[in-house]
């Protein structure tokens, strides 16, 4: 068990700006809003430390607006769709390098010193997560999403849960006043959306969780648009969670 949230490597080298979500090959997605509600269910931070207000019941999002070295970002936008990984391993935050590395190297991603600071990136906030939970295994999944996975308004069924896009189109969520009407309408619905910008690591409440409500989001539909998405999530284990990763595995 991790007794306190380590000292996460904000940004490696000089912190750049966000880099953009579209190329010149990309279709524009439907504009969304930026403005962050003022619900007092949803926090935004600039601190990673203050990830942890996502344990006050009062609490179903927060959200640490981080921008990550341009090391990583440049290298991750000139990597090949097909080489972005997709997987889902149960681990110990101790054991994240050397659980996913092989994994990020049978998917095609170079093998680079910018692979590693991006292995950083990610056992950092599974470390994180770890401790805001009080869970010794952590459920990664780094998912390679160039369709419209996930594309219904719903809550997790989950009590908390972490999301971080790397690449592509962020999570888009809605204000809990509005929550109602976007289950009901889905795609018919036109009221305010707000998406998470690239990098930007929210933790949300499930419909497990202790108020009994989740925030209502979706992943942005990209069917045809020629995005593809590299999406973090990170869970509690579960049910559907793997086997627990082991060295010998």
């Amino acid at each position: 068990m991790i007794n306190a949230i380590p000292a996460i490597r904000e940004t490696t080298g000089t912190p750049a700006q966000k880099p953009p979500v579209l190329t010149s090959s990309e279709e524009p997605l439907a504009p969304v809003g930026s403005a962050v509600t003022q619900n007092t269910r949803i926090d935004t931070c600039s601190s990673v430390k203050a990830l942890s207000a996502i344990s006050r019941p009062e609490k179903d999002l927060v959200i640490w607006r981080r921008s990550i070295s341009s090391i990583i970002s440049d290298w991750l936008a000139k990597i090949e769709p097909s080489q972005l990984p997709d997987f889902r391993v149960l681990v110990r935050p101790t054991d994240v390098r050397r659980a996913i590395g092989p994994q990020l190297d049978a998917s095609g991603m170079p093998s680079t010193n910018e692979q590693n600071l991006f292995i950083d990136d990610v056992s950092d906030l599974v470390a994180v997560f770890a401790d805001i939970t009080h869970s010794d295994l952590v459920d990664v999944r780094l998912d390679r999403i160039s369709h419209d996975a996930c594309w219904k308004f719903h809550r997790d069924s989950v009590e908390t849960r972490l999301l971080t896009t790397y690449v592509g189109p962020s999570t888009e969520w809605v204000d809990p006043a509005c929550a109602g009407q976007a289950l009901r309408e889905q795609r018919d619905y036109k009221g305010p959306i707000e998406r998470l910008e690239v990098n930007d690591v929210a933790i949300f409440s499930g419909s497990l969780s202790k108020s009994g409500d989740g925030i209502v989001h979706r992943s942005p539909p990209i069917a045809g648009t020629n995005h593809t998405r590299l999406l973090l999530c990170l869970n509690t284990p579960s049910i559907t969670s793997p086997e627990p990763w082991r060295a010998d595995s």
